[in-house]
């Protein structure tokens, strides 16, 4: 029989890419830690890493490839999962010597490759570890994954052949995960993973009980119980499909946030028919209008690629006109990379110049600086309520329901010397600039 270690065994971990990779870390982190592990804060602090990749894009991947480097120099001892994992001979590749690789979602097996390597002190205490589980976030706001997977197959997309087709959670299981994190002392709830707007659908919308009612696994049903907990509920990664129409309802009633992040991609029908986009054929113009029209406080959100193989001037400048038209409020731009294994590598359309991208990317940026700047400075005088994030040489750098953390801008709150982290403030706009705005208490 082998003798239990006597000292805690200490794991260090790095979470790469989006937020639905770190809800992944998270759960890992909360088996590990209801099993008697330390999470150590440095490389050398740790028995081994843990290394949870992303692998969308090639500058993800290389992003990916360096941290496991710098882990192997540190430390020496490194399980790699996550997205790259799915393509182990990549990994193998450079780094020959890493310990274990497994792919996404495969939590069963990192652990279990822990375990091997760096065996448990003791039997589970599940005391060790707090209700809500541990989390990478700040005790205010946290993300909830709904589902894994996605039905689609965008051609400059490899996701599906790595996390799978839709597998959405029981309704159920994820209110009762939500609830759990409100008693814990979260007050914003950011819903995530593939495709929000599908969510429920390969469940065919079953039934489960929550709070003495019957809720469908639906997106409509979702956002509806999620907004009897009191909270801010943020909704990530929707497609525009007609039935957001009803949730566009409960924002206009307050259920939950009014802030849509909808991943457009571009404006040209042709480049979108390429890209193989769901809804494409759909006139998204209109939809954005008639949401306005129902919540005008409506904040959209959405990402593009510029650079698409094919994509012209003409269609660029259709992505433009789109633009000055559909006056989104917070733009991310990516130009094109290509990714092993994906369509878009073989639809045989001519590639754009890495110098034709790059011109492309600092067009759109500007241009969609110019629209921001425009947006944030129609609200100078009025009030908002807004959540407070940290404080920073005694100004309260908070969010309101238009910016969800990390990537969108920020309000800074100025003569707030009671504000701590996580409360809510009401406060008046008395500035803006191309992203943010600044504040003071109301």
């Amino acid at each position: 029989m082998k003798a239990l270690q006597t000292r805690i065994p200490k794991v260090g971990f790095v979470s790469l890419g989006c937020p639905k990779a770190l809800v992944d870390s998270e759960r890992i982190l909360t088996r590990l830690r209801a099993e008697g592990y330390e999470v150590a804060p440095t490389y050398r602090a740790a028995d081994l890493v843990v290394v949870n990749t992303c692998g969308f894009i090639d500058s993800a991947v290389d992003e990916s490839l360096e941290a496991i480097g710098e882990a192997l120099a540190e430390n020496g001892r490194v399980i790699v999962t996550g997205c790259l994992g799915a393509q182990p001979q990549r990994i193998l590749e450079r780094h020959p010597q890493v310990l274990k690789i497994t792919g996404p979602q495969r939590y069963e097996e990192v652990i279990a490759s822990v375990h091997e390597h760096l065996p448990p002190r003791h039997e589970p205490f599940v005391d060790l570890v707090p209700p809500q589980g541990v989390k990478l976030t700040p005790r205010h706001y946290a993300y909830l994954k709904i589902s894994e997977g996605c039905n689609h197959h965008c051609s400059f997309c490899i996701i599906p052949s790595m996390r799978g087709r839709l597998k959405s959670r029981p309704v159920g299981d994820v209110l009762r995960e939500a609830e759990a994190l409100v008693r814990a002392g979260v007050r914003e709830i950011l819903v995530i993973s593939q495709d929000t707007s599908a969510y429920g659908v390969d469940l065919k919308f079953s039934v489960d009980a929550w709070r003495d009612r019957e809720w469908r696994a639906s997106f409509r049903d979702l956002a509806d119980a999620l907004g009897e907990l009191g909270i801010w509920v943020r909704m990530h990664y929707v497609y525009p499909y007609p039935h957001v129409d009803e949730v566009v309802e409960l924002m206009a009633s307050g259920r939950v946030l009014p802030y849509l992040d909808i991943p457009f991609q571009h404006a040209s029908p042709r480049i979108l028919k390429l890209m193989k986009r769901p809804a494409a054929a759909e006139d998204t113009l209109a939809r954005i209008a008639a949401w306005r029209r129902a919540v005008p406080d409506l904040t959209l959100r959405s990402t593009f690629i510029v650079g698409f193989p094919g994509e012209t001037e003409q269609d660029f400048d259709t992505l433009i006109d789109w633009l000055d038209e559909a006056q989104l409020d917070r733009v991310g731009c990516f130009e094109y990379s290509p990714v092993a294994g994906a369509a878009a590598n073989d639809l045989g359309e001519p590639p754009v110049g890495d110098a034709e991208k790059a011109d492309r990317h600092r067009r759109f940026m500007e241009h969609s600086a110019a629209i921001s700047a425009g947006r944030l400075a129609a609200k100078v005088g009025r009030r908002m309520r807004v959540l407070v994030d940290r404080i920073e040489n005694g100004v309260a750098i908070a969010r309101s329901s238009a910016d969800a953390p990390e990537i969108d801008g920020v309000v800074r709150v100025y003569g707030a010397r009671d504000l701590k982290v996580g409360d809510f403030a009401s406060v008046e706009i008395v500035g803006s600039d191309a992203y943010d705005l600044d504040a003071k208490p109301a």
